[in-house]
C-alpha cells in the first residue's frame, strides 16, 4: 500500500530522518505500520531538534515539502492565495499515485488537502480531526469549512473521519474517536496521594495565548494569598515564556511557581505521577492530551468546558470544570482541596475511566479503518 500524509505539522530533516513534533509522529508510526511505501506532504522546518521531536520509522519515506501559510491579516492571506497553485499541484500529484489518503486536521494544509481530495472520490480515504468538533463552538472560519467539507458526503466519499467526543452532527463519514499515550503494560495501581506538603498543579502545553497559562499562573497565585501552600510546574515552550517569566518575578512567586520547558516522555510521566492537579485553562482543544495523560496517572484535571473535555471529565465526577473566573474557580479547587475523600473521589474516577484509552487498543482501532 502507498501511503499519504497530507498535514500542516512542521518536518525536520536530520541525520537522513525525518522528525517532527513526538506525540504526532508516534501515532502516525501506528498508521503506518504495515504500508509499503510512504509519503509525507508538509511544510519543511529550519528549527533544530528538541527533545519533543522525534522521527518515523519506515524504510520508504518520500517526503514532498509544501511552504507554510496563514491567514493572519490580509498580508498573509494575500500572500497564502499566491502559495496555492504550487501546493495544490503537489497535493494533487501525490494523491494521484498513493492508495491511501490521510489528511491530518484542522490545519491550514489539511484544508486544502480537504478540496483536493475531492478529485479523488474512488480512493480510500481517513482524517484525523484533531481540533473541537462542537459544531457550536467558536472556531476560524477555515476550521468550520474543514469540518463541514469532511463531515459532507457528497463531496468527500470513501472518507472515514476520526472525531473527539459524540455530537449529534456526525454524517455516516465520522466516528467518535480517542488517542492515547500510555500502553496496556504501562499500567500501575494508584496509590493516594496525601496532603503533607504543598499542594503540587501541573500544566503541560504550548505557552501560547490560546493555552491561557498566564491564566493557570494566576489560578496557584489566588491559591497563595489565600494561604495555601501550592506549587505550580508549567511544561511546554511558546512565545509567551518571557511575559510569564516576568510575570513570576514581579509578583514574587519564584518559589512556588516553575517554568520547566520542553522536556521528554518519562519526566513528564514522572511529573504527572507527582502532582495532584493537572490544569488546562485552554480556549480551544480536540482531546487534551495533557488532561488524559494525567488522569491515566490519578491526577485530578482542572479544564475549561470545551470540546469533549465536559464527556472527559463526566460533567464534573471526574475532574473540576472551570469557568476561567478566578473567584469562582478558586472555590471549586478549594472544595477539592479541603475534602480529601472528595478529592481520592474523583481521582479514582478519573483514573478507571483513562485506563480504557491505551496505545494497544488505539493501534487495533487504526487497523480496523486500514483494512475496512
Amino acid at each position: 500500500m502507498k501511503f499519504l500524509i497530507v498535514t500542516h505539522v512542521p518536518h525536520i530533516t536530520a541525520q537522513n530522518r525525518f522528525f517532527a513534533y513526538a506525540p504526532y509522529v508516534n501515532e502516525m508510526n501506528i498508521w503506518i505500520e504495515n504500508v509499503d511505501e510512504l509519503s509525507i506532504l508538509a511544510p519543511k522546518s529550519v528549527e533544530t531538534l528538541s527533545a519533543i521531536d522525534t522521527c518515523y520509522v519506515h524504510d520508504r519515506i518520500q517526503f514532498i515539502p509544501v511552504a507554510n501559510f496563514d491567514f493572519l491579516n490580509s498580508k498573509n492571506s494575500f500572500l497564502a492565495v499566491t502559495k496555492f497553485p504550487k501546493i495544490c499541484w503537489k497535493m494533487f500529484k501525490a494523491m494521484q499515485q498513493a492508495d491511501h489518503i490521510h489528511l491530518r486536521c484542522p490545519g491550514n494544509i489539511g484544508l486544502l488537502g480537504c478540496f483536493v481530495q475531492i478529485l479523488f472520490p474512488n480512493k480510500t480515504k481517513t482524517a484525523k480531526y484533531a481540533g473541537n468538533w462542537d459544531p457550536k463552538s467558536a472556531q476560524p472560519w477555515t476550521y468550520k469549512l474543514q469540518s463541514w467539507l469532511l463531515n459532507n458526503r457528497f463531496l468527500t466519499r470513501k472518507m472515514t473521519v476520526l472525531v473527539y467526543g459524540e455530537w449529534q452532527n456526525l454524517s455516516a463519514n465520522s466516528k467518535p474517536f480517542f488517542t492515547a499515550t500510555y500502553r496496556e503494560a504501562e499500567k500501575i495501581e494508584i496509590q493516594k496521594r496525601t496532603f503533607k506538603g504543598a499542594i503540587k498543579f501541573l500544566f503541560v502545553g504550548t505557552l501560547v495565548q490560546g493555552k491561557n497559562p498566564l491564566y493557570a499562573i494566576q489560578l496557584v497565585e489566588q491559591l497563595l494569598s489565600k494561604g495555601v501552600s501550592a506549587t505550580l510546574e508549567l511544561y511546554g515552550e511558546g512565545v509567551e515564556r518571557h511575559m510569564l517569566e516576568d510575570y513570576i518575578v514581579k509578583n514574587k512567586l519564584e518559589n512556588s511557581i516553575t517554568l520547566k520547558g520542553n522536556q521528554n516522555r518519562e519526566i513528564l510521566q514522572q511529573a504527572y505521577q507527582n502532582t495532584h492537579f493537572v490544569l488546562l485553562p485552554s480556549d480551544s482543544e480536540g482531546w487534551p492530551k495533557a488532561i488524559a495523560e494525567g488522569m491515566f496517572w490519578g491526577a485530578v484535571p482542572i479544564a475549561t468546558a470545551i470540546s469533549c473535555v465536559p464527556y472527559m471529565l463526566d460533567h464534573g465526577q471526574r475532574g473540576i470544570l472551570i469557568e476561567k473566573n478566578l473567584d469562582k474557580d478558586v472555590v471549586a479547587i478549594c472544595d477539592h482541596i479541603n475534602n480529601v475523600q472528595k478529592y481520592h473521589t474523583v481521582s479514582a474516577k478519573a483514573w478507571a475511566w483513562s485506563q480504557q484509552f491505551t496505545m494497544d487498543r488505539f493501534e487495533i482501532e487504526i487497523k480496523k479503518f486500514l483494512q475496512s
